[in-house]
């Protein structure tokens, strides 16, 4: 069984011997394929580390969060564009919006959203979309951005079921998480009536830590609860899972 965790900042454990454990604790859950999201120009290096360490096993992406545009966003973003030159990357993310923190940048969190869609299609690379309190309007920019190249994640979904078919129509997979996991999240129920062939698996470590470990730091090993919680509400085996959302990660990355 290989488990793919699609979505996941493992990188931000700096100490090389805590790292190690991180990792070693992946493989022994048979989580073997890490995808690693950037966020600003600053973690760029902590991801290089990270892939220089497992290369078989972690992959990297580029792109600027939406948390992290700030007035001065095109110069940092010109900056991780730039980094794309000299180092071997498999999407652009996490980007897209959040009104969560703060409204008052969603003029420049859309610009800067809209800039590296255009960037993902001239690569030919999928885009892993980060949205928070901010459905309506990043759809409305993938609907006007919707074409044959326009293609990718929808991470952390924990939408509704219409929003969910909305983002399945525009060719994109729903990235789930530990969010699965909680009692009251109503995501169950939605998943439940999704075909596993638009599912692909995350954790979002070190964030949103599934049950039993709610609570705790995040760790890409725990990915075998949410698929183990998957299995059981689409009533199959945690290998079918595994194998299906393992597949649909190949078809989204190209590895």
């Amino acid at each position: 069984m290989v488990l793919t965790d699609t979505h996941t900042h493992q990188y931000y454990q700096t100490d090389t011997d805590k790292r190690a454990l991180l990792m070693q604790r992946c493989f022994d859950s048979q989580v073997t394929r890490l995808f690693l999201p950037n966020v600003d120009v600053a973690s760029i290096g902590m991801i290089d580390t990270l892939v220089g360490e497992y290369p078989e096993n972690c992959f990297a992406m580029l792109g600027l969060h939406p948390c992290d545009v700030k007035a001065d966003w095109q110069t940092e973003l010109d900056q991780i564009v730039k980094a794309a030159d000299t180092r071997k990357i498999y999407a652009i993310g996490e980007i897209g919006i959040d009104l969560y923190w703060d409204k008052t940048l969603l003029v420049e969190q859309q610009q800067a959203f809209r800039r590296q869609i255009k960037w993902a299609k001239q690569l030919s690379l999928p885009i892993v979309i980060h949205c928070r309190d901010a459905f309506d309007e990043v759809y409305a920019i993938l609907e006007d951005e919707r074409d044959e190249k326009l293609r990718g994640i929808f991470h952390c979904f924990t939408g509704t079921l219409e929003q969910a078919q909305k983002v399945i129509a525009l060719g994109f997979y729903l990235g789930i998480g530990g969010v699965v996991t909680y009692k009251n999240s109503g995501l169950d129920k939605i998943i439940e009536q999704i075909d596993l062939k638009y599912i692909v698996l995350e954790t979002d470590s070190p964030y949103l830590t599934p049950v039993p470990h709610r609570g705790k730091p995040n760790e890409s090993s725990y990915l075998t609860y949410i698929a183990q919680k998957i299995a059981d509400i689409q009533r199959v085996d945690i290998s079918i899972v595994a194998a299906i959302t393992t597949d649909n990660s190949k078809t989204i990355f190209g590895v």
